[in-house]
């Protein structure tokens, strides 16, 4: 009989260690953190302890991302409730860019919008390129990642040549995207691909209501 035979003997018969009490007492095996020997019952208590310890680790970290994400909730909700205080386009763009800067540390920020019933003066209705605009009405998400678009990387202006991550958030009307809030960060990690969009589309809808609101 080797130790195959045995294991399939135990799982067959789940009665015998039951049944043989005194073998948990008289059976040793190695410590799990040591060399000395210990019996099965002590053994079958560390490896409790382990699983226990690995279940306060994930519960400690639940809690961390909950607390996070009640953190973010908080400042989007801020945000909206501003963004429903401003009272014309020039305070909504002031309200917004502060409110990504100084709530969310996001240090370059910049905003593109076309198709709009009304316009105003200023780099925010600049004109932008076709292909931009096929990009942004292609977007489902968010896009995060590496800058790869010169186009939106000259909107950050003379900073663009340190911007190493963007997150582009399309705004959306309806289901036409007719505007663009772009996001940029000298930290390459910052937005990267497999980040999380739920926030960002989030202050997507909210940013894209508001400004239909003000320019139709």
């Amino acid at each position: 009989m080797n130790a195959a035979d045995v294991a399939r003997y135990l799982k067959e018969n789940p009665d015998f260690l039951s049944d043989h009490g005194e073998l948990f007492a008289e059976l040793t095996v190695p410590h799990p953190h040591g060399g000395q020997a210990i019996s099965l019952s002590e053994r079958q208590l560390h490896a409790l302890r382990d699983k226990i310890r690995l279940l306060e680790g994930k519960l400690a970290e639940l809690i961390r991302f909950g607390e996070e994400n009640d953190e973010i909730g908080g400042k989007v909700h801020r945000m909206s409730l501003e963004l429903l205080a401003a009272e014309d386009y020039e305070s909504l763009r002031s309200v917004l860019f502060e409110s990504l800067r100084s709530d969310f540390s996001v240090p370059n920020v910049a905003l593109r919008v076309w198709n709009s019933v009304l316009t105003r003066a200023g780099e925010d209705f600049s004109p932008v390129s076709e292909s931009v605009r096929f990009f942004a009405g292609d977007l489902r998400h968010p896009y995060c990642g590496a800058p790869g678009n010169l186009e939106v990387l000259d909107w950050f202006g003379v900073v663009a040549p340190h911007v190493r991550s963007v997150a582009l958030v399309p705004l959306r009307r309806d289901a036409q995207v007719f505007g663009l809030l772009a996001l940029g960060s000298e930290e390459a990690e910052r937005f990267y691909a497999e980040m999380g969009t739920l926030y960002l589309s989030r202050i997507g809808d909210l940013v894209a209501a508001a400004l239909r609101r003000q320019l139709g």
